[in-house]
């Protein structure tokens, strides 16, 4: 019978380092939400594979992944395509993840430790410096980081993975307003809210106002797009 490990050798865990399949993966994602990889375009692979400094298989690995995500179709023959979504598609996911906030909102205020709302505090005092450079891309991860964070708070396995997978797909949709400078202070202000419920732990507040804030995404977006409520 073999001997069980020390207890503070069972402790230890490895340092991770991100792999090159994780760096691929980010950085063609960053690609199609900051509008690089236009949406509707083909990916040139061996283009992209130059400008990375990759050979194809990560490349292609990383693409698969971002099918999964419902960031590119892959098609027979034409390879990589970045997905257009139509404006239906982005008002039913908008629609849906606003729910699925609303829920991790209320959960979040109940469930969260001091420790967890304190680094969401940490979080939101980054993105409003980002935003008061302009620097939009950094600014929107860490809103979306917020978002998620809020969502993890819930700690709700089903309801964070159900996130997770339409967040991933709705990312670039979201940053459309900022990517065409429609950069108000509206959406700071719907977080200063939001901050202000969570640290109050209204999860009532919390949850009205996620969903609202995530109504008010599809206004701004469709005015960006100049397209009409579907």
């Amino acid at each position: 019978m073999s001997k069980a490990a020390p207890a503070s050798e069972a402790e230890i865990e490895p340092i991770r380092r991100p792999s090159l399949h994780d760096e691929v993966v980010g950085r063609v994602r960053d690609m199609i939400v900051d509008g690089r990889l236009a949406a509707g375009t083909r990916i040139h692979e061996g283009r992209l594979c130059e400008q990375l400094g990759v050979s194809r298989t990560p490349l292609r690995e990383a693409l698969k992944v971002l099918a999964t995500e419902g960031l590119v179709d892959l098609l027979p023959n034409r390879g990589a395509v970045v997905r257009a979504l139509t404006p239906k598609d982005m008002r039913d996911m908008l629609r849906v993840i606003g729910r699925l906030e609303q829920l991790a909102g209320e959960l979040a205020c109940a469930e969260a430790s001091d420790a967890e709302i304190a680094e969401v505090e940490a979080m939101h005092r980054r993105m409003l410096e980002h935003f008061a450079a302009r620097e939009m891309l950094d600014y929107f991860k860490l809103n979306q980081a917020i978002h998620a964070a809020i969502v993890r708070m819930a700690h709700n396995e089903t309801l964070q993975a159900m996130h997770d997978s339409l967040q991933k797909r709705i990312k670039r949709i979201r940053f459309l307003p900022h990517d065409l400078g429609h950069e108000s202070e509206q959406p700071v202000a719907e977080h200063e809210r939001m901050m202000e419920a969570l640290r109050a732990r209204d999860g009532t507040r919390l949850g009205r106002l996620l969903d609202q804030h995530l109504e008010m995404t599809w206004v701004r977006v469709s005015h960006a797009l100049g397209f009409k409520e579907p």
